[in-house]
Parts: structure tokens; C-alpha cells; sequence
């Protein structure tokens, strides 16, 4: 009965300081520490800061607002923007009209989330509906919009209103 008694007591005591050593080695107890917060944004919010900025560029586009949409953009796409946007072929084109533009799908990329577009754009008589994709990035502790490309090589005209398609 001795024998079961110290066997008893030595697992007593040792549970006794098994709290002791695993709050030195940070298991248990002592203060609680933040999680560091992951590099990457949840997904959740990568989608909704995508969404956010490229609607404001396609409301810029709208508005005919230059300004407005270059400031969606990445600090590295503002000497492109600043050369190309009321050119010929630009976003903001003078001759250019957009009476409807809408986001279609938003899904994560190789280069950060790419937000797909349908852009609906006149040109005096003619309608052509074009498939952008956006991408958008986090620079620093902002989202931002670091690339625009056509989503497919063709546009799909529509026909102006009282013209039959063909």
C-alpha cells in the first residue's frame, strides 16, 4: 500500500506543476497575446473593396469624371491614365458615352481579385457592349485598381434602337 500511496502522490504533485512549466512555455495561462493578423485580407473584404472601388470607376466613367476615376486607381497606372483616358480610345473620351456599365462577377486572381465588367458604350448612333476585367490590389492598408483589360478579343455590338439586328 505504500508503493500506491507515493505512485499516488507523485502524480499529485506532478500535475500540480504541469500548469507551472506549460505557462512558461506559453501553453497556458499568462496573458493572452493578439493573433497576428493575417497578411492577406479575409475574402469577404477583398470582394467588397474590389466591388467599392471598381463601381466608383464605372460611375466616374458615367460621369464623365476623370478625376474621379483616376483616383481608383494604383499610384503606378496614374502616367498611363493621365496620357490615355480622354484620348480616342480612352475611358473618358469626350465622344464616348456610358449608358450602362455593371459588374458581373468578382472571384480572386493571380494578381488580386479581377472584378469582370459589362460596359455598354455609344458613339453618336452606334451601341458596342464590351467585357472588361478589372483587377484590384492592396496597396498598403488601401484597395485600389491595378489593371483593366479586355475580358475577351471580340466586343458584342448591339444594334442601335430601331434597327433591326442582324
Amino acid at each position: 500500500m505504500g508503493v500506491t500511496h507515493r505512485r499516488l502522490m507523485g502524480a499529485a504533485a506532478t500535475l500540480a506543476i504541469l500548469p507551472l512549466a506549460l505557462t512558461g512555455c506559453g501553453l497556458v495561462g499568462g496573458e493572452d497575446e493578439p493573433a497576428a493578423k493575417p497578411e492577406r485580407a479575409p475574402a469577404e473584404e477583398a470582394a467588397a473593396k474590389s466591388r467599392e472601388r471598381v463601381q466608383a470607376y464605372l460611375d466616374a466613367m458615367t460621369a464623365k469624371d476623370a478625376a474621379a476615376g483616376r483616383s481608383q486607381l494604383c499610384a503606378t497606372m496614374h502616367d498611363g491614365f493621365d496620357a490615355a483616358s480622354t484620348g480616342p480610345n480612352g475611358d473618358f473620351a469626350d465622344h464616348f458615352e456610358v449608358p450602362q456599365a455593371a459588374i458581373t462577377d468578382i472571384r480572386s486572381g493571380p494578381r488580386g481579385q479581377e472584378v469582370s465588367v459589362s460596359v455598354s458604350v455609344t458613339a453618336g448612333s452606334r451601341k458596342v457592349t464590351r467585357p472588361l476585367v478589372f483587377t484590384v490590389t492592396k496597396d498598403g492598408a488601401d484597395w485600389c485598381i491595378s489593371g483593366e483589360a479586355p475580358a475577351s478579343a471580340t466586343a458584342t455590338p448591339v444594334a442601335p434602337a430601331g434597327t433591326p439586328a442582324s
